[in-house]
């Protein structure tokens, strides 16, 4: 029940859902009450919030600190030695990133852009890890169990760039990161191992995962505001890429609050 009562909650403080609320509000306001006034500033409300969320240069500021605080795992350069905490890893675990099912497509074409990109990373890290396993996350949809999990999504695409399937083993039960945290927990034990989920998540995930007992080295993919980005002239203006990253810029700050209140960092 709380599960459901945090997703039900948490999707109505999204940035779009947020804004269309205060514009509905103060539309109504507006046109059938007295409270002009305040249908007025809700509408004013609504629109500057929308046009903030939307803007590239402010969704690039509210992403860049989550994405900045863990290091990403450098390039490996055949014939150098890997970093000692990398080569000390005995599983490398990917966090669920969603997928669409789309008949005659490749397992790859129906991941998720995040998704995907988490998968390139534990595809390039396993690689120079040959002795360590892959913990792939990712629960099915209840409502249609004929349809595969995500996280055998993901091992299939795993599977089409190169990996072993008896190399995997897949948490198919696991509806958020809490839960996939315990269950992480219960398949490596103290063994050191690898942790890849999108950069903008890996700080609420590096939290659950500590309260769990784990200690993971953090390996951050599917970057949506790189550092390194020159400022150009279209990042003041809006799109709806730039109200994606604000989402989920405001999801994440949203949901270390509800963990921190909790007790779980």
């Amino acid at each position: 029940m709380l599960f459901w009562l945090k997703k039900f909650v948490s999707i109505w403080l999204m940035p779009l859902p947020f804004c269309l609320t205060l514009l509905a509000v103060g539309l109504g306001l507006l046109l059938w009450s007295r409270r002009v006034r305040l249908g007025r500033g809700l509408l004013l409300a609504g629109t500057i919030l929308l046009m903030l969320f939307s803007n590239k240069l402010v969704s690039h500021a509210l992403v860049r600190p989550l994405e900045a605080r863990y290091p990403a795992i450098p390039e490996l350069v055949a014939g150098t030695p890997l970093p000692p905490e990398l080569a000390a890893c005995r599983f490398v675990v990917v966090l669920g990133g969603g997928n669409g099912h789309g008949p005659g497509l490749s397992a790859t074409n129906q991941l998720s852009v995040s998704a995907l990109a988490r998968l390139t990373e534990a595809v390039r890290l396993l690689r120079v890890l040959p002795d360590a396993r892959a913990i792939i996350s990712g629960p099915g949809d209840p409502k249609r169990p004929d349809r595969p999990t995500h996280a055998e999504m993901v091992l299939r695409a795993a599977e089409s760039l190169g990996l072993d399937r008896q190399r995997a083993t897949l948490i198919e039960n696991g509806r958020d990161t809490e839960e996939e945290s315990l269950a992480v927990k219960r398949l490596v034990g103290t063994a050191p191992f690898a942790l890849i989920t999108s950069a903008w998540h890996l700080p609420r995930t590096m939290a659950l995962f500590g309260h769990a007992g784990l200690t993971p080295l953090p390996c951050p993919a599917d970057y949506s505001a790189r550092a390194g980005d020159e400022l150009q002239w279209q990042d003041f203006l809006w799109d709806i890429e730039s109200l994606g990253r604000s989402t989920w810029a405001v999801r994440e700050r949203i949901g270390y609050l509800w963990i921190w209140l909790r007790g779980k960092t």
